[in-house]
């Protein structure tokens, strides 16, 4: 086990480089919150883009220079920040630029304000987009949602219905969400330390690679994504059940955090299977895993299905999640594969439509992906069954096991999902940097290359380069099922050994 961090080198070097990268960051967060007052996501710029402004030559340098000194600082210290509390201390520096600037990488915050106004009013708004509803703010919403129902659970309808109560005018709707988004954020902060010492994670690392990532300050935070309250939802569930696994009530209310972080985003869900391996207590039998798994299923249907009849939205939700998936972007692997079917057909005369195929086909292998990584992760937990000392060995496996395949799900979800946006990569960045004790380049470098693809008027970079984006991703594609396909037994046995110091 690795539950102890390493010590810092004593050499002198260590203390002055860390120095330069708080510092550096710091710089990098400023220039980003500049680049956000002067061409970021604010009301009334949705027709021109940015490059096309009086200060668009500006904007665009300081957003890049910005993103690549917050993604430079992050990365040189991937393997682990001097200590907790500087990590802790550096992550919270660099996002007070970001708290204090206006929206930024996305126009979604308006898109929330506006199903909460809609909500409201009395409208259904997985019934109703926002423009036909009739939202006094629909101008600052994108173009692409003004027409989509929302896509998002019942809890967070509620919850952007009471930011728009809250605030009465968009800017104080907006800063309300914002405020909402930073306390998922910080509830995450507070689960770090728990989960990272249950699966034997050095805390240092942890909460650096959750925290100071350049996705989590500027979407997280200045974007003020809802992915923030579901991940903070998600992580206090998850605490509750590591903590007190095999006792009804905490396991309960964990499944109650779980379910609301499901009606935030329906996402969440896949953790749900993985949390119940969490939830046992001593041998795995398929007896123990029903008795204290039920309880965390309780827990969930009943706050998911509460939310839902109480708010008068019923599961028409369900229904409005479909619609998340109709932008084509590359940056979405199953989707680039059907472009670039798409793109050969058109060369002989022929458009096949092919990208509705590979997404569907994508979500058969995605169910298939989740299946064989619970029962992987649940073969490895009834291995322990006949090692001595079981209990020890179980108690100190389960959270591990549980945390990394509830990651590595979210990680597959991503990566076989219709559509991708970069705070999607936070999802399995925030799991995965507390449960995996070997390698982390390989979901780090994903989240530090995605921190480019928007720029801060809510322009996706992809848009710009939709071919040559389908080609390389395919490309990718191939590399990864030629090469990474036989090499991931390997890696998933591999996992829990110690990193070098």
């Amino acid at each position: 086990m690795t539950g102890a961090a390493a010590p810092p080198p004593a050499s002198a070097e260590v203390p002055v480089r860390a120095s330069v990268v708080r510092y550096v960051g710091l710089a990098g967060a400023v220039l980003l919150a500049v680049a956000g007052y002067v061409g970021g996501a604010l009301p009334g710029t949705t027709t021109v883009r940015v490059w096309h402004s009086d200060d668009g030559l500006l904007t665009v340098v300081l957003w890049l220079v910005g993103t690549g000194l917050l993604t430079g600082g992050w990365w040189v210290l991937r393997r682990g920040a001097p200590s907790t509390r500087w990590a802790y201390r550096t992550a919270g520096l660099w996002a007070l630029p970001l708290l204090a600037a206006p929206p930024m990488g996305s126009r979604d915050v308006y898109s929330y304000a506006c199903q909460g106004w809609s909500y409201g009013q009395g409208v259904d708004p997985y019934a109703t987009g926002v423009a036909a509803a009739g939202c006094p703010w629909v101008d600052a919403v994108a173009p692409v949602w003004r027409d989509t129902p929302a896509p998002y659970g019942p809890v967070f309808v509620l919850l952007a219905a009471l930011a728009v109560a809250l605030g009465g005018g968009l800017v104080g709707t907006v800063v309300v969400l914002r405020l909402m988004a930073a306390a998922g954020v910080l509830l995450v902060a507070l689960c770090l330390l728990g989960l990272a010492r249950a699966a034997g994670v050095p805390t240092r690392r942890a909460v650096w690679l959750a925290l100071a990532g350049p996705l989590v300050g500027v979407h997280l935070v200045g974007g003020a994504h809802n992915d923030a309250v579901m991940l903070g939802l998600l992580l206090l569930g998850l605490l509750v059940v590591v903590r007190f696994p095999g006792r009804p009530r905490p396991l309960l209310v964990a499944g109650t955090l779980l379910g609301l972080a499901v009606g935030v985003k329906v996402t969440a869900v896949v953790v749900l299977p993985f949390a119940v391996l969490a939830a046992v207590l001593g041998r795995f039998t398929v007896r123990s895993v029903l008795r204290d798994g039920g309880w965390l299923g309780v827990g969930a249907v009943v706050a998911l299905g509460g939310v839902s009849v109480l708010s008068g939205l019923g599961l028409g939700w369900v229904g409005g999640v479909r619609h998340s998936g109709d932008s084509e972007q590359w940056t979405s692997p199953p989707t680039a594969v059907g472009m670039v079917l798409d793109y050969g057909g058109e060369l002989v005369g022929w458009r096949p439509a092919a990208v509705p195929v590979v997404r569907g086909l994508a979500l058969v292998l995605l169910v298939v992906a989740l299946a064989a990584l619970w029962w992987r992760a649940w073969s490895e937990l009834r291995g322990l069954n006949d090692v001595r000392r079981r209990v020890v060995r179980l108690n100190a496996a389960r959270p591990r096991v549980a945390l990394f395949g509830a990651g590595a799900a979210l990680a597959v979800t991503v990566v076989l999902a219709p559509v991708f946006y970069p705070w999607y990569a936070t999802w399995p960045l925030v799991l995965l940097a507390v449960a995996a004790t070997r390698t982390t380049w390989w979901f780090v470098l994903p989240c530090a290359v995605a921190a480019f693809l928007t720029l801060p008027d809510g322009t996706n970079v992809a848009r710009l380069v939709k071919a040559p984006g389908a080609v390389v991703t395919t490309g990718l594609v191939v590399a990864v099922v030629v090469w990474g396909v036989p090499r991931l037994r390997r890696l998933w046995v591999g996992r829990d050994q110690p990193e070098a110091s």
